[in-house]
């Protein structure tokens, strides 16, 4: 039994202490990893206790490592552990009773653990089904970092390898032994791979797939019984055909761990019964994971267990209003050498009423992939072969994102919703720039993360990027392998919106509008009159719209004027930009009387109007960016205001001296 202290650390020093009351977590997976540096990021003192006598681990890559193809040390997940809390975790160790009236619980080093919350993350067991000859020597099953050891002990003597189950263990498995040298033979009782994840079309792709690097694939068939006198030779099948099979590995589901829940007298069924915050029966005792049954539902990926994890932390911290709805069942992974994605529950959405299925099949790349919509809405997704927009179909079908007819067009036509700058921000190139403001690159983020950045503001503390704007915050959600965020509104936006629209609207006036004419004769005392006419009223009207001219290119060049820097952030001064802008655009009706002039008078005109009238689009867009990309517009990685934004930039250039020339000509005539 190995006994493991970690303090919390990371780059930056804190004076705080952890918080008095003690949280005790059983199960060093990733989700019960997940929530010990979460609490420990909110300064709690944390006991982990870890049943596995390894270190905790990152499951997706037990597979590479029984295919030789990932180092033992390359498996183990990080011990990254924020301060100001500290987490104790012992490895080796399991919780064999919970005295809940005393609140401490009983360890199997016979040690006891005091808490004032207890979480169970209890994760899964391999479910192996009554088959005659289960119990032969060189019957095993695939699921865990001890599985993974005797396989691969087994390995240099396994000639004939049978697998039990389609799904994504048994395929993994199968890919596992297949690259060891073995002969591997998959059996799958239902009538295509992975049943729960693809439809038919999809299942026979990958099962082409498989078979093309040498594993054979039998679908609809189930194992009648392992075969052998004292250890598996053959297995027989529902149909009576023999496979031969010196090792046999059974990857047929996995049933949650309930024993201690059960023990201990906490209402369960198939998993541990939790509510809306993840309480049990017990409310200072959490269930999360797969062993959590939440609406009688129990989710066997980790993708569902670290939601679960921030709504049982957050209400653990008296965080208020979080509650978990449940989660959209969702693959992405690459099974056997093939890109697997599915996002939905398609058993159930394909027998609802009004579904529409929309079909791309590329055969010569082996590409499959299917969109089911209801109502104009993505309800679910899946592929087999490469998508780029794995991702943004995932967030989409979270969302319920409307899908457009063009939309459908260039999905019939080339396989996919959004355009080609949708690519995932993970295939850029490192001296990519992901922050404009700061000029932070893909790569420095993605070192970061490597040392241990895990959130938007590690990797902000670590590289200043998303410190400015906030605009490529989707893009650090993305590295960061959380997927791409519901896009946010800009500070203001409101405001933003509404100036930017009347600034519009009145230098648009401009061009639209009748000019105000000449009147033969001077008329005295006459307000409209003097307005636009009377000299002195022109000189005031002048050299206000060139002050604020002045000030509006100040402002756009704040980030190199350090003064201007510590007055406010960047926020603040694009709204005090706009509204210059704004007043600008008023002032140059009260000097022109809507008239565009002749000659070097009119090309000075026509500066200023698309000057004002880009900077107005580009603010329009600025406010309205986040309602642009969350109804599938524009990309989250996508940047609309590009465009306007440099029209409005180069448009600005000629003003200073075509302003000089106005200037001397008025005063010199």
């Amino acid at each position: 039994m190995n006994v493991t202290t970690n303090i919390g650390f990371d780059n930056k020093t804190s004076s705080a202490s952890p918080k008095m009351e003690k949280i005790v977590i059983v199960g060093g997976g990733p989700i019960g990893t997940r929530a010990a540096q979460e609490l420990s990021k909110r300064g709690y003192h944390v006991t982990l206790l870890n049943a596995e006598r390894w270190r905790p681990y990152n499951r997706v890559k037990l597979t590479p490592l029984l295919a030789g193809e990932a180092q033992l040390g390359q498996i183990y997940s990080s011990e990254y552990a924020p301060r100001p809390g500290r987490i104790d975790r012992f490895d080796g160790v399991s919780a064999i009773d919970v005295d809940r009236d005393g609140k401490q619980v009983l360890g199997s080093n016979d040690r006891t653990y005091s808490y004032s919350k207890l979480i169970l993350a209890l994760g899964s067991r391999a479910f192996v089904p009554n088959i005659e000859g289960s119990k032969l020597s060189g019957v095993f099953s695939f699921r865990n970092f001890n599985d993974v050891e005797l396989l691969i002990a087994r390995s240099m003597s396994a000639r004939n390898v049978v697998v039990i189950g389609g799904g994504l263990l048994g395929l993994e498995a199968a890919r596992g032994m297949a690259k060891r040298g073995a002969k591997v033979t998959v059996i799958e009782h239902e009538n295509r791979l992975m049943p729960r994840q693809l439809d038919m079309a999809a299942g026979d792709t990958l099962k082409e797939r498989i078979e093309a690097i040498g594993i054979d694939v039998v679908v609809n068939q189930r194992v009648q019984s392992i075969n052998g006198n004292s250890r598996a030779e053959y297995i027989t099948l529902g149909n009576g055909e023999e496979i031969l099979a010196d090792t046999v590995i059974v990857c047929t589901g996995v049933r949650a761990n309930t024993q201690l829940p059960a023990a201990i007298g906490l209402s369960h069924n198939r998993g541990v019964i939790v509510d809306d915050q993840m309480r049990t029966s017990d409310p200072d005792i959490y269930a999360i994971g797969e062993c959590a049954e939440h609406n009688k539902h129990v989710y066997g990926l980790v993708g569902p267990g670290y939601e679960q994890t921030s709504i049982a932390v957050g209400d653990i911290s008296g965080e208020m209003g979080n509650m978990y709805l449940g989660s959209t069942p969702t693959t992405k992974l690459k099974v056997v050498g093939a890109d697997v994605f599915s996002i939905g529950d398609f058993e159930s959405i394909e027998q609802q009423p009004g579904i529409k299925s929309y079909i791309f099949k590329d055969a010569e790349h082996d590409v499959y992939r299917r969109l089911l919509i209801s109502r104009g809405k993505l309800v679910a997704a899946l592929g087999v072969g490469d998508w780029p927009e794995a991702t943004k179909l995932q967030q989409a079908v979270a969302d319920g994102k409307s899908v457009w007819p063009w939309q459908l067009w260039s999905f019939a036509r080339k396989g996919q919703l959004w355009s080609d700058a949708d690519d995932s921000v993970a295939s850029w190139p490192k001296e990519t720039i992901i922050c404009n403001c700061t000029g932070v690159t893909k790569g420095a983020i993605s070192d970061s993360i490597t040392l241990g950045a895990s959130t938007l503001d590690e990797v902000r503390t670590a590289t200043s990027a998303n410190s400015v704007c906030g605009s490529c915050k989707p893009l650090i959600h993305e590295l960061l392998g959380q997927g791409e965020v519901k896009p946010e509104p800009v500070k203001w936006w409101k405001a933003l919106l509404a100036i930017s629209a009347l600034g519009a609207l009145i230098a648009l006036s401009t061009l639209l509008l009748p000019r105000i004419s000449l009147n033969d004769t001077y008329i005295v005392d006459d307000f409209w009159f003097d307005l636009w006419f009377d000299t002195i009223w022109k000189q005031y009207s002048g050299y206000t719209l060139l002050g604020l001219s002045v000030a509006a290119a100040i402002i756009g060049l704040r980030k190199r004027i350090s003064f201007l820097s510590k007055l406010g952030g960047y926020q603040a001064w694009r709204l005090v930009h706009l509204i210059i802008g704004f007043t600008a655009a008023l002032v140059l009706v009260w000097h022109t009387g809507f008239r565009l002039g002749n000659n070097l008078n009119f090309f000075l005109m026509a500066s200023f109007l698309i000057t004002l009238i880009f900077g107005a689009v580009a603010g329009l867009i600025t406010g309205g960016e986040h309602e642009l990309k969350d109804r599938g517009f524009s990309a989250n990685n996508a940047k609309p205001r590009t465009l306007p934004m440099w029209v409005h930039i180069i448009a600005v250039w000629p003003l200073p001296v075509l302003i000089a020339i106005h200037v001397l000509v008025v005063y010199m005539y």
